[in-house]
């Protein structure tokens, strides 16, 4: 067990013994901690620092009585829906342990189904998959910390990891998540679809362009493709629908690769993942 995994092991622990506050949503594990405290995102880093310790020390009992100045917060590169953030903290003990709280962008929940997120953490994450998940919170949660870097375009194109990459898809797809096993491409697809014919927009000149789409060719144009994939008999699993560069993290010492960030997985054809990422 590596060093992030021992701390998240601990962290838990800890917070079980301590008797906090567990969700009581059934998607996740009963020991996972809940905070009903929300952060607003468009704070400026110097106004959300301190609301980010605060909402630590409400989850994680054992650092609830530390002072500020133990914790120290910094911002993560690497997201692109959410905005993430590294708390590094040094205990009663004084042991240094970091996690990553991800404050989850605005508006994403039109997008994002974060239950089916939650629940495909909880599966995933057993079979060794991503970030332990650590606790739960209004907008966001905390996970361990990956000591790793994001892959760049040109990690991309190195075969030695092109063939981890595959191989690590490959141990990915025959995870099993409890749920309807039916693709989700289509349900979301037309979900947005939906979504996107009410817009509107405030500034006449996007409303004027917008106006421009013909969302009846679309939607014909979509079901004839649902249409042609009904004709094959793909294998459906369990996909992660964003295999791109910034969801594979990469620790060079180790040689270690990481698939991260689950938030748009869903039961789907299996090729969606190949194509989207071997492209």
């Amino acid at each position: 067990m590596d060093v992030e995994a021992n701390q998240a092991k601990q962290i838990i622990n800890d917070n079980n013994n301590d008797c906090a506050k567990v969700n009581s949503n059934s998607t996740i594990d009963d020991s996972i901690p809940h905070s009903s405290l929300s952060v607003d995102t468009a704070l400026p880093f110097p106004l959300m620092s301190p609301r980010i310790i605060e909402l630590c020390k409400d989850l994680f009992r054992k650092w609830a009585k530390l002072d500020d100045s133990c914790f120290s917060v910094e911002t993560v590169s690497g997201g692109i829906t959410n905005l993430l953030l590294k708390v590094s903290v040094k205990e009663e003990s004084g042991d240094n342990v970091a996690v990553t709280v991800r404050l989850y962008g605005p508006n994403t929940e039109y997008v994002i189904d974060r239950e089916r997120e939650l629940q495909a953490i909880k599966y995933l994450s057993a079979a060794g998959f991503g970030a332990k998940l650590l606790g739960v919170f209004g907008n966001g949660m905390v996970q361990s910390f990956i000591n790793a870097r994001t892959l760049t375009l040109l990690d991309m194109r190195k075969p030695k990891l092109a063939a981890e990459i595959a191989k690590q898809l490959r141990r990915f797809h025959q995870v099993e998540i409890p749920g309807p096993k039916e693709p989700q491409l289509w349900v979301d697809m037309f979900k947005f679809f939906e979504k996107a014919c009410a817009l509107r927009f405030e500034d006449p000149d996007k409303q004027r362009i917008y106006e421009t789409i013909s969302f009846k060719e679309v939607h014909e144009e979509a079901t004839q493709l649902k249409e042609l994939t009904e004709l094959f008999s793909a294998s459906v699993v369990f996909a992660h629908n964003d295999l791109l560069s910034a969801n594979l993290m990469l620790n060079d010492e180790q040689d270690k690769l990481y698939i991260i960030d689950f938030e748009y997985g869903s039961y789907n054809y299996r090729g969606y993942d190949i194509g989207n990422h071997f492209n």
